[in-house]
């Protein structure tokens, strides 16, 4: 199905006609990358409890084993624009589908607490990786008009994979009558969790092959009759024109480097340190905490390990229907409004988690090691706002910041620097994910409410700074960035 969108680059009156299906079905391959992104950091949300009893780890190392996948997604990060502007998206698609792979079989197969760390690092260069090179390559093959619908895809296929993995995580703890208990081969069911990753990896890799190179990285590797090839897939028109531009910002003889994000405010161009700034407030909220800990945390509460885990799941098919409806909307009402209404509510909804963990009585827990510990009782009415509260809080994250942030880091930066920017941006984000993951369980000791009164602040912050710094970039072309 053709379509036409709006004015094309630099202000002209000339209107691209493009194939809709085409551009939807090359966005949805490279968005696979970000099922498996959601997948690997979401699968040992089931396993937490079963894993730290199986290896005998406190609270500090607890956390820093379920956060070890983030520094490696932060370099991943880091390296993959580079490699993406040398080597091309596609290959950095591939390499990413074995580092999944990998991962997936040894962190099933981990014998104690560093070796399963060390696979979480590798699969966490996959999830890196797969964070930089899917929003880039759907912005680079997306028409103007659409690219924020079809840039969203990535966070739907994030929350997806989300969905899958812990959807996943309850068949299999149900089917052994615990995560820590054995389930086939005489493996826990906790490892079955992290090698069902297997399958969607090796798909990744599969299917990342069915799909043209990037028209702007063939322009900057001098193949002007193969960008002109891929365009022609996308475009049923204009092509000339958008292929004279993309001529006009890529630069032949110099690809991006970290070097040309150099500038004046503290080293680095503004754009970069707002690019930087969305990054790290999408993860200063604490959406995370919901998805890497939230059984944990509704047992903690009183919720039974079954009953914890289809929370979880529910809230997780709460996150892909309020993605759906930001898909939808965002290239009609713009990024900055949805920003600005998610943190908004995001604020709401956090503060009133807050106050509810800050408030309530402590009762007595019995830990899985037989140790007593003291709890935030949530019993009557206050366990059923909490679980309300914290739904809106997906909800209003998953309509705004969820797939927003990504839409922006993808289209927000000129064409020298997309790459390099965005893996910046993207490491901060992984690290500042980091950050907040391997706190969590210490702040959790200090007080739930103490926990959750840091991510309300940081909700309230991140609306001023949308509203001062964030730009708008509804309906421009990647040509017209400066």
């Amino acid at each position: 199905m053709a379509q036409d969108d709006g004015p094309t680059a630099r202000g002209g009156a000339v209107k691209e006609s493009f194939d809709t299906g085409r551009a939807i079905l090359l966005a949805t391959v490279a968005a696979l990358g970000g099922f498996l992104f959601g997948f690997d950091t979401a699968v040992i949300n089931g396993a937490v409890s079963a894993i730290r009893e199986d290896f005998g780890m406190g609270a500090g190392l607890t956390g820093f084993t379920v956060a070890s996948a983030l520094l490696g997604c932060a370099l991943g990060a880091w390296l993959a624009g580079q490699l993406a502007d040398r080597q091309g998206r596609i290959r950095v698609m591939l390499l990413a589908s074995v580092l999944f792979s990998v991962s997936a079989i040894g962190s099933g197969l981990s014998q104690g607490p560093w070796d399963l760390i060390l696979w979480r690092l590798v699969g966490g260069l996959g999830v890196g990786a797969a964070s930089v090179i899917a929003p880039a390559y759907i912005a680079e093959i997306s028409p103007a008009s659409i690219r924020g619908r079809l840039g969203s895809l990535q966070q739907l296929a994030i929350v997806t994979g989300i969905f899958v993995a812990l959807l996943s995580d309850y068949f299999l703890a149900t089917a052994a009558g615990g995560a820590i208990e054995e389930l086939w081969l005489g493996l826990e069911a906790w490892r079955w969790m992290f090698m069902t990753e297997l399958v969607p990896a090796v798909a990744y890799g599969v299917l990342a092959l069915t799909i043209p190179e990037s028209p702007r990285y063939l322009v900057a590797s001098g193949d002007e009759a193969q960008a002109r090839t891929v365009l022609s897939q996308v475009l049923k028109s204009g092509v000339d024109l958008r292929l004279k531009e993309i001529r006009r910002t890529v630069t032949l003889d110099a690809r991006s480097s970290f070097a040309d994000l150099k500038g004046p405010a503290l080293g680095l161009l503004p754009i970069v340190w707002v690019g930087i700034a969305l990054s790290l407030f999408q993860q200063f909220v604490g959406i995370n905490v919901i998805f890497y800990y939230s059984s944990t945390l509704w047992q903690q509460v009183g919720f039974s390990e079954e009953d914890s885990l289809v929370i979880t799941v529910l809230t997780s098919v709460t996150n892909i229907v309020v993605t759906l409806i930001a898909i939808a909307s965002i290239d009609r009402v713009g990024r900055r409004a949805l920003l600005l209404t998610g943190s908004a509510g995001m604020f709401a909804s956090l503060g009133t988690l807050a106050y509810l963990f800050a408030t309530a009585p402590l009762v007595e827990s019995e830990a899985a090691d037989g140790t007593v510990e003291m709890i935030p009782g949530l019993e009557g009415t206050a366990g059923t706002v909490a679980l309300i509260a914290a739904n809106l809080f997906v909800v209003f994250f998953g309509m705004s910041w969820g797939p927003t942030v990504w839409v922006l880091l993808g289209e927000m930066f000129n064409n020298r620097i997309r790459a390099s920017a965005l893996g910046l941006a993207a490491a901060a984000q992984w690290l500042g994910n980091f950050l907040i993951s391997t706190t969590f369980p210490v702040m959790a000791d200090i007080g739930l409410g103490f926990a959750y009164g840091i991510y309300t602040t940081f909700a309230l912050l991140s609306f001023f700074f949308v509203f001062r710094f964030v730009p708008e970039t509804k309906g421009k072309q990647l040509e017209d960035m400066t």
